[in-house]
């Protein structure tokens, strides 16, 4: 009797959950308020005459980049390979930096991950760390095999979501030079505490919710359930700090898409720099802002910890998207300067 009651139950609740999934997954109701960045379209500038459009592939997929070279190429010269953040593209603010490194006589490579900007891939707007840590590893290996680059002096650049992928890919390669990690996210589980704490339980069950529904239309082959990457506080996107929506706004190009595929809340896939740092054995460039509302102070405190000897550590007295421009743009893009004639140049 005992067993056929346990039975009856697991049958009703085997069926709920069923039914529970054909809601989440096939119901109508389950709209969610875009919110497009509008930015006024100026007039496009012409690309620096140094700068070429590449690409190379990653399993049969097109990756497109941009390669800007010194003038000097009279010997091999080193590479900074620069990763841009959370949904971003290559044209998002990167080219500032690339501009300066180059005119200090270093090569640098900024492309677009899979699935977003000029890069192929479907469907758009699919975030996962381990197809763009497979993209980073290509472009490494891409820049490696061009006659201009010294393949023994790569740096990786990171800033924000991508912060510490430089982490992530030194700890597996040990010919990597050095790492900068911008701003960046460092510990999924200490960003994660700070998120909690921010934005309530509520609103990570809503998330998890359009993450099922976007993971289970995934495996019947149903177009994709998106949700914005940064929204106005109080509304469902993936980041809704009271400063993020203003903050993308001032640094995303025209045409900048609001979106990303909502399954990336169920894919972490154990790619947390922070569990990675034991193994880095080259010199990092850690850029911390000090009153970042994205960013736990416990992250960069424990990866510094763990780094010791290797980290050069910088504090900035400013919140996460105001290391972007102005003075603070200027202070952190001349301490990556001097970071990068210590380790590629001399």
């Amino acid at each position: 009797m005992i067993f056929k009651s346990i039975g009856i139950f697991l049958l009703y609740f085997i069926g709920i959950i069923f039914l529970y999934l054909v809601i989440i997954i096939f119901s109508p109701g389950f709209h969610v308020t875009k919110q497009p960045i509008i930015k006024e379209k100026k007039r496009e500038k012409m690309p620096p005459n140094f700068r070429k459009d590449i690409h190379f592939k990653v399993n049969k997929t097109l990756i497109k980049a941009w390669l800007y070279l010194p003038e000097d190429l009279s010997v091999q010269v080193p590479c900074i390979i620069m990763s841009h953040g959370f949904g971003g593209t290559k044209d998002m603010l990167l080219e500032s930096y690339a501009i300066r490194f180059r005119n200090e006589g270093m090569a640098v490579l900024t492309f677009d991950f899979r699935y977003f900007g000029e890069s192929e891939g479907e469907p758009r707007q699919l975030f996962y760390i381990s197809y763009q840590m497979e993209d980073l590893f290509a472009a490494i290996g891409h820049v490696r095999s061009l006659k201009e680059i010294n393949a023994e002096k790569i740096a990786l650049w990171g800033t924000s979501a991508s912060g510490g992928y430089g982490i992530l890919a030194a700890a597996r390669d040990s010919k990597i030079a050095c790492i900068v990690g911008q701003c960046p996210a460092l510990d999924s589980r200490a960003d994660g505490v700070l998120a909690l704490k921010r934005e309530g339980i509520g609103f990570f069950l809503r998330l998890f919710m359009h993450a099922q529904r976007d993971m289970g239309r995934s495996r019947f082959g149903l177009s994709p359930h998106k949700i914005p990457i940064v929204g106005k506080p109080g509304t469902l996107a993936m980041i809704n700090a009271a400063d993020a929506f203003d903050g993308y706004s001032k640094i995303v190009p025209s045409g900048f898409v609001n979106e990303v595929c909502a399954r990336i809340l169920l894919r972490s896939q154990g790619y947390n720099p922070i569990d990675h740092a034991k193994d880095v054995k080259c010199p990092m460039l850690l850029q911390i802002c000090e009153k970042d509302n994205l960013v736990s102070k416990n992250s960069y405190q424990g990866t510094a910890k763990i780094l010791g000897k290797l980290v050069d550590l910088k504090i900035y007295p400013i919140g996460h998207f105001d290391i972007y421009d102005g003075k603070y743009f200027e202070k952190a893009v001349s301490d990556q300067i001097a970071f990068f004639k210590k380790h590629l140049l001399n």
